[in-house]
This record gives structure tokens, sequence and C-alpha cells, in this order.
């Protein structure tokens, strides 16, 4: 069963960029990006983490946390942040649960690359937004905004 918007976020154990241990748990109390995207040092996918990069600061002010998944190893995830200055935690799903969990699987190459879907996650622990369609130039601003109008209601 896929998530939606009003379930709880599930709970993942995975490995991020350093190779520690990371859950989703441990950030429960705070608003979360969780992005999913296809590969590490691809067109788009640079566009989109560079994109939440450059605004990070906004992020941070706001109390937004970002993490990154994709299928790749966490020392793809180490060279990737190293190269393009990437200050935020990158999880590596390699197993594919987490995608699978989510329903984020079954991207453009099949079950080999995670779908460019992104899950705003509020401080509860619940979905309160799906992006399935993601402007990889303009990603942190999407998700200021979805964030702050949700904040408005």
């Amino acid at each position: 069963m896929l998530v939606k918007v009003g379930d709880p976020a599930p709970d993942f154990t995975v490995q991020d960029d350093t190779g520690k241990t990371r859950t989703l748990a441990e950030f429960h109390g705070k608003k979360v990006v969780l992005y999913f995207y296809p590969k590490d040092n691809t067109p788009g996918c640079t566009k989109e983490a560079c994109s939440l990069r450059d605004g990070y600061n906004a992020l941070q002010e706001a109390g937004i946390v970002v993490l990154g998944a994709s299928f790749d190893s966490p020392a793809s995830h180490r060279k990737f942040k190293e190269k393009h200055n990437l200050p935020f935690v990158l999880l590596s799903d390699e197993k594919k649960e987490v995608a699978e969990t989510y329903g984020a699987s079954g991207g453009l190459l099949g079950s080999m690359m995670a779908k460019r879907y992104t899950y705003l996650i509020n401080e509860k622990g619940m979905i309160v937004h799906i992006f399935k369609k993601v402007d990889v130039k303009n990603h942190a601003e999407e998700v200021l905004q979805a964030f702050s109008a949700l904040s408005e209601k």
C-alpha cells in the first residue's frame, strides 16, 4: 500500500553518506523534506540537489530538515555531496525498501532507480504533501511555498 497525504510517514533505518545509520524517527518534532531522486551525478538530480543546496539557509530558517534518498551507495553519495557542496543528509536506500514503502520505486529504468518524488512530513510525523512532479531548478522554493501554505491553514 502506498502512502498518501494524512498518513503517518513510515519510519526507516538506512545508512547515510557517512555510513552512519539513520532513522526518520530521529527527526520527529521537525518538519522534514524526504526527497527521492533517481541517481547521483545525473543532470536532473544534480539540478534538484543544487536547488535544495541554494535554498538551504531559507529551509533551515523555516525549521525544515532535508533528506535526499536514492539507491546509490554511501560512497557514491559522499562523492556527490563533496562535488556539489551539499549541506544536507543523503540516505542510501540500496535495498530499495524505503522507496518501496513510500511508493517511490520503479522510476525511469524500472526498479533500477527511484522516482523523483518528494514527501513533506510535519512535526508530528504525518505526510502533509507529496510532490509527484518536481521542478528540479526551483525545488527549494516549491518546498518552502508548500510548507508555508500548510501552516496558513
